[in-house]
């Protein structure tokens, strides 16, 4: 009986290391590729217009905190305006007529993204995580006591 289980918690271990492989792998092709896009596209000081409130997940009973996403707007290669939201969340509302980097699609002006790459600070604290706990947990599973 203590041999099974000890199957069962492989296979669910193996499960697990999966599923996190495929979601880093997932988020890094995400970044390279929205970086690649950010590196060929053109740059303009966009101006910060306002911000969406919102909170983060309270994801491993961490205590929720309260998030802005800044609004802005910019002109594009004609003149003409465009406004966008950014994808970067920060502690405090933005001040409202400041400054913000963007970069645009140039066939589509209205596609744009703030230029600021925090989630490589958060892969880069991710990945080793998961493979220390990867290996960790293995290593619990062979020293638990199931006979």
């Amino acid at each position: 009986m203590g041999d099974v289980l000890k199957i069962v918690l492989y296979i669910i271990w193996s499960l697990f290391v999966v599923a996190a492989t495929a979601a880093c792998s997932h988020a890094v092709r995400k970044t390279k590729r929205r970086e690649r896009l950010i590196d060929a596209w053109p740059k303009v000081q966009a101006t910060v217009t306002g911000s969406r409130a919102g909170w983060t997940s309270s994801a491993g009973n961490t205590t929720r905190s309260r998030r802005y996403w800044p609004t802005y707007q910019f002109a594009g290669p004609e003149g003409d305006l465009h406004s966008g939201e950014s994808e970067v969340s920060y502690a405090e509302q933005p001040v409202t007529g400041s400054p913000l980097e963007v970069a645009y699609n140039p066939n589509d002006p209205g596609q744009s993204f703030q230029v600021a790459s925090p989630s490589k600070q958060v892969l880069g604290c991710l990945i080793p995580f998961f493979a220390v706990f990867a290996v960790v947990s293995f290593w619990f599973i062979g020293l638990f006591p199931l006979d």
